[in-house]
């Protein structure tokens, strides 16, 4: 495919949940960011979902260099490539690498709701509930209003809130108000 539409990764994505081959499907998404053109959805994009069908097979290796070539390639990306390096050199036993990106993505803004979506729920992941809550509310007050990417950054900086043991405050009375 030298062009690709959203609808048409949407299927290849689908086809890979219904045969939970998350393999085969990394390894169509790299050969078609390799000999992608142009289309729809940028070649970075391809590269982050390859990354992430990698990690779901299993092979965090392999999603680094994707998640690599996505962000060397600079095409638009919903979630900045670097917030998923990041997650990866957790997975792969590497936080100071981890927290040294995390940082620069911070120290490079604007980031995007999504991408502080992201970084929370890594940090999360890992453990480190005040970071997680200092990216999810960043992610709240960025002052995009990202929709669905919002009610997730509220719901998550609850969760952490609970964890930490902390009050109700006026953004997590925003989970009540319906969008």
């Amino acid at each position: 495919m030298a062009h690709v539409t959203r609808e048409q990764l949407d299927r290849l994505l689908e086809q890979a949940l219904l045969n939970d081959d998350h393999g085969t499907l990394a390894d169509r998404l790299d050969a078609l960011a390799r000999g992608y053109a142009s289309g729809e959805v940028s070649r970075a994009a391809i590269l982050v979902l390859a990354a992430e069908e990698w990690r779901q097979a299993g092979q965090p290796a392999r999603a680094l260099e994707c998640y690599q070539r996505a962000l060397e390639d600079g095409g638009e990306v919903s979630v900045d490539p670097r917030a998923g390096i990041a997650d990866t050199l957790f997975e792969l036993d590497r936080p100071a690498e981890a927290r040294e990106l995390i940082d620069s993505i911070k120290s490079t803004p604007p980031v995007s709701p999504s991408t502080a979506l992201h970084v929370a729920e890594t940090l999360l992941a890992y453990g480190d509930l005040s970071a997680a809550h200092d990216w999810a509310t960043d992610g709240i007050l960025s002052g995009e209003d990202a929709g669905t990417t919002r009610d997730a950054l509220l719901r998550t900086r609850y969760r952490i809130r609970v964890d930490l043991g902390l009050p109700e405050d006026d953004l997590d009375a925003l989970l009540d108000v319906p969008c």
